[in-house]
Formats: C-alpha cells, sequence, structure tokens
C-alpha cells in the first residue's frame, strides 16, 4: 500500500487579510495618511448627508470584519434591517514599475525602513509612488438598494478602514497590491545587496609612511615644566538660578569642594576625600556649609544629604555638631562606643573630684552624670556632651581636651 503524503499546514495569503471588526468608537486617532484617506472619500461623495449617517454607522460598531486584498476592501455592513449588506471599496493596484521606485526609495535611507516597521508612513514613501488615492480613485459598491454615491454603508466602511490605516499602514499597502512581508522581504534583500556594494568597495587611499622611516631612534624635545601649584585654591564662577536647573548653591559648594580637593592633591600628593565613606562625606560636607539649619538654603542641603544616605536630620544635625567639635576623629567618638584601658579614667575620676565633680560615673568610654558626658576617644582626647534631664539626647558640645577638667571647663563655659 503506497503511504499517504505527509499533509502540509496551509500556507499563509500574504496578500489576503482579514481583520476583526473593530467596534464602536466616537473618535479615531487620525494619522496624516489615515486623514488623506477620508479626504479622499469626501470629495468622492455627492450627498453630504449620506456620509453623515456613514460616520454614525462607523461609530456604532455596525461594520463587521473587513478583508483586504489587492484592489478591494470587503465587509458586512448592519443597516435598518436584519440582514447585513456586503460592502466593497475598489481601488486600483500600482504598476510593477512605481512599486520598484517605492522599494528603492525606502531601501535607500535606513530611517525609512525603521519608520515603516514603527507602523509610521514618511511623506516621501507615499508620495514616491502614488500610494494614497486621489479624487476618483475610490469606487464603491454595496448590495444594498441606495443609489447614493456613496451609499451610508459604503462610508461607513471607508471611515473604519481609515482606522485600520491608522494602527497599520501596511493595510494601504496591501490595498495596492503588495503585503507586507513580500514588501519587508524585497527590501531585506536590497539592503543586503547594498551593503555588499559598499564592503566591496576600495578602501581610499591614506598617506603612508615607510616602516625604516616610522621605527627610526630620534631624539623628542624635552617636556615643558610643569605649571607651578597656586598659593591657595581658586574660587568657583557664580552660576545663576535658573527655572528648571540646578540649585545654584549646590553648584557653587561642589565646585568649591573640588576645587579644594584638588588643590590639596597637587600640594600634598594625596586625596584628603579618598578614605571617608559616603556618610562621613556628607556630614563633612554639611559641617563646611556656613549656618545653624535655620535657612533655607541650608534646610535644601540638608534635606538632599539625608535623603542620599538614608539618615535622618537631626541624625546628620547631631554629626555636624561632633565633626565641628573635632573632625572625623569626634565623628567615631559620637558613633562607636569602645572599651579603653584602665589608665585614662584612674586618672581623670581623681582629677573632677579635685575640681569638685565628683559625680561622675564611668560606661565603657564615658563618664557621666545625669546632664553632661566625657566621652574619650581613641585619639587620647576628651569629648564634651550635654543633655537635658532624663532624656539621654546627647549632643557634642565645648573643645576635645586631653585633659578632663579642661574639657569639662570647656564644656560648661
Amino acid at each position: 500500500m503506497t503511504p499517504r503524503p505527509p499533509v502540509r499546514a496551509p500556507r499563509h495569503d500574504d496578500r489576503r487579510r482579514t481583520y476583526p471588526a473593530l467596534g464602536a468608537r466616537s473618535e479615531r486617532a487620525g494619522t496624516w495618511w489615515g486623514d488623506a484617506w477620508v479626504e479622499a472619500l469626501e470629495e468622492l461623495a455627492l450627498d453630504p448627508a449620506r456620509l453623515a449617517r456613514g460616520r454614525a454607522y462607523a461609530a456604532a460598531g455596525n461594520v463587521d470584519a473587513i478583508t483586504v486584498t489587492p484592489g478591494r476592501i470587503t465587509a458586512y455592513v448592519h443597516g435598518s434591517r436584519p440582514r447585513p449588506y456586503r460592502t466593497e471599496l475598489r481601488l486600483r493596484t500600482l504598476p510593477d514599475q512605481a512599486w520598484e521606485d517605492f522599494l528603492d526609495t525606502a531601501a535607500a535611507a535606513p530611517a525609512h525602513i525603521a519608520a515603516l516597521l514603527d507602523k509610521d508612513l514618511p511623506h516621501v514613501l507615499a508620495d514616491e509612488a502614488a500610494l494614497l488615492p486621489a479624487s476618483g480613485d475610490l469606487i464603491p459598491d454595496c448590495s444594498c438598494p441606495d443609489d447614493g454615491y456613496p451609499c451610508k454603508h459604503a462610508a461607513a466602511l471607508c471611515y473604519q478602514t481609515a482606522r485600520l490605516l491608522d494602527e497599520d499602514p501596511f493595510v494601504l499597502l496591501l490595498m495596492r497590491g503588495r503585503g507586507e512581508q513580500e514588501v519587508l522581504a524585497a527590501l531585506t534583500r536590497r539592503n543586503a545587496t547594498r551593503m555588499a556594494v559598499e564592503r566591496v568597495a576600495p578602501a581610499p587611499q591614506l598617506p603612508t609612511v615607510q616602516a625604516r622611516t616610522a621605527v627610526q631612534s630620534r631624539t623628542l624635545p624635552a617636556l615643558p615644566p610643569p605649571f607651578p601649584t597656586p598659593p591657595r585654591p581658586g574660587h568657583p564662577p557664580a552660576f545663576p538660578e535658573v527655572h528648571g536647573g540646578p540649585d545654584p548653591l549646590s553648584l557653587d559648594l561642589l565646585a568649591t569642594e573640588a576645587a579644594i580637593r584638588a588643590h590639596t592633591l597637587l600640594s600634598t600628593g594625596e586625596d584628603p576625600i579618598a578614605p571617608l565613606s559616603t556618610w562621613q562625606d556628607a556630614v563633612r560636607l554639611a559641617a563646611a556649609h556656613p549656618g545653624s539649619g535655620l535657612t533655607s538654603a541650608t534646610r535644601a542641603l540638608y534635606t538632599s544629604l539625608t535623603r542620599a544616605t538614608d539618615r535622618t536630620p537631626t541624625d546628620l544635625a547631631r554629626a555636624v555638631a561632633a565633626w565641628r567639635q573635632g573632625g572625623i576623629a569626634a565623628l567615631a567618638v559620637l558613633e562607636t562606643p569602645w572599651d579603653p584601658p584602665a589608665g585614662p579614667f584612674d586618672r581623670a575620676r581623681p582629677a573632677l573630684t579635685a575640681a569638685g565633680f565628683p559625680d561622675f560615673r564611668p560606661s565603657r568610654n564615658r563618664l557621666a552624670t545625669p546632664t553632661t558626658q566625657l566621652r574619650y576617644g581613641r585619639d587620647g582626647l576628651w569629648y564634651g556632651y550635654e543633655s537635658d534631664p532624663a532624656r539621654e539626647d546627647w549632643w557634642p558640645r565645648g573643645t576635645p581636651d586631653a585633659d578632663p577638667v579642661g574639657a569639662l571647663t570647656a564644656l560648661l563655659g
């Protein structure tokens, strides 16, 4: 028994497309080519009232699925009777030479191909092949008894076709005779041919140098001496305030910081900012800014820095007070308790008692009363802190000192 040949899947017909009914819609999102299609219909019409009825039919969703083939658009349109009418629009297809001109123009510019793939139709392509219908190009036909030209059913089909064109200009190419895949394949072939021609084009003549000359040893002139390091950092220019632009205060602050950092690097060979963490650098920037946080500019700076470091304005203000008290060492005293050797405390408590302050109690690196603290830093200095009674809200105060009595005196004024 002869085996039966395998059943092949039906081949996709690129020159026949059926689009589902678009449904009711009050307005269409017009494209320039969709508008040109509607203008061709309205120039054809002999009765504006039928156009208005057709527009109402289209808006109400009376047009069923639309089938597009080269030169023909067909759909069933519901009217006043139960049975819909078979309606069609005929449009002449383009000759082969017009298609060749269209494809050559599209392949000559990558932007044209990109526009088509993005469902856009450049004017130059539509004009090259006269894709859009001119007056008299559309020929309507309908099974209804209305002898209008066009009847309201044909007008409704034309308005719904404009919605299809708005969504996909390849519908217009199909009406004129070529399917989407057919057009894209032709453009791909032309693009590949053009690239192949460009690859085999002769290379331009460039000036040459003999190898013997290129490797010949020669004495180069000495480099000029480096510019001397300026005695101090320069001042940044004034930054005007522009609506929608960056904050002038922030620009001035960053420019000043960059100038100081560059000057230090030139003078010492070391970057003073490199060892700092993001938080430490934010505290340093805020501490270098004049003011106490009460001005709008300072509040804006604090807001930006706290948002960038995921801290609160109170955290930043307390850290700024520590930095102004003693720099990065004072910030470490604020944020990092530690256990120092016993010697400094053995000397500090008798000294405080002799000076009339006998109530300080030790805890890790701290000597404290309910409202006053002395914190011992890893740098060997004592740092003063104050808090309101029973609040445990400690803030750096005074000047660090190697003598706890001196630090307490600076704290108490």
